[in-house]
């Protein structure tokens, strides 16, 4: 059985683990396929409340492995793009798309498509010794899996610029500086620190940060009419739910709420 892509749930947080530590986690194109198979998973499942996305070793992940796609047949044009669509942006998008708050706790190195999936994640939790570098310019190739559409979102087209066009190692304090992470904890206490955040969101109202979710990743793309449409439509959508009727009950009882993900 292959384990280089590890999925357990325990108490309504979903565990996804990058073991390939010899090959610093890099994704092959079967771990990807794996990997956005268990983010549906999670997404659609009512006892879900949470995911964690990390890796073993030295790093959380060194971007597409490459190494099986460097021969093969005559290429055409369209394949290249074809490959990224399918492949690297469909990762990325399972990531965005997920119904789950998803963090990434990052214990290493992420480099290329490995910084985007980390980028992609809702929360970003750094070990000290994390770093996150943009390695497509030293291959003489452009970001891809959506790098330059979530970095100049997150941190404006200047800085996404410089990470890119110079493609050098950004230390996880000057990524927290940045605003490219949430966190930055000692690496023995990252474990930690992703299981009590998790922990918190998982007893948390599941749909309503699903709709938050998706409100505040729609809302880059929206100009303000169609951004207070949607949140006034994801309000009513809410209140449908258990746990909004239970929530605003408990404000007027003064108790604290029972949420159930419902």
């Amino acid at each position: 059985m292959d384990t280089t892509v590890r999925y357990v749930t325990a108490e309504r947080v979903a565990h996804l683990t990058l073991d390939r530590p010899d090959a610093l986690n890099a994704i092959a194109p079967d771990q990807r396929e794996r990997i956005i198979c268990h983010l549906a998973e999670a997404s659609a499942d009512p006892e879900t409340g949470a995911v964690i996305i990390t890796g073993t070793g030295r790093g959380f992940c060194a971007g597409a492995d490459l190494r099986g796609g460097a021969s093969g047949g005559e290429r055409v044009p369209g394949d290249v793009a074809r490959t990224i669509r399918l492949g690297a942006q469909r990762l990325v998008a399972a990531v965005l798309d997920c119904e789950k708050p998803v963090i990434a706790a990052v214990n290493g190195t992420a480099a290329g498509l490995g910084v985007h999936l980390a980028l992609a994640c809702d929360l970003v939790l750094a070990a000290e010794s994390a770093r996150f570098i943009e390695v497509f310019v030293r291959r003489g190739l452009v970001p891809d899996g959506g790098g330059a559409y979530l970095l100049p979102r997150l941190i404006g087209p200047h800085r996404a610029k410089e990470l890119m066009f110079f493609g050098d190692a950004l230390s996880a304090p000057e990524a927290e500086r940045l605003g490219l992470v949430n966190r930055v904890v000692p690496d023995a206490d990252l474990p930690r620190t992703a299981r009590d955040w998790a922990a918190r969101l998982a007893t948390g109202p599941t749909r309503a940060l699903a709709l938050t979710k998706q409100l505040v990743n729609a809302s880059l793309d929206s100009d303000r009419a169609a951004a207070f449409a949607a949140e006034a439509t994801a309000q009513e959508i809410n209140m449908t739910t258990r746990d909004a009727q239970d929530g605003v009950r408990a404000f007027v009882e003064r108790r604290t709420p029972d949420f159930r993900g419902r």
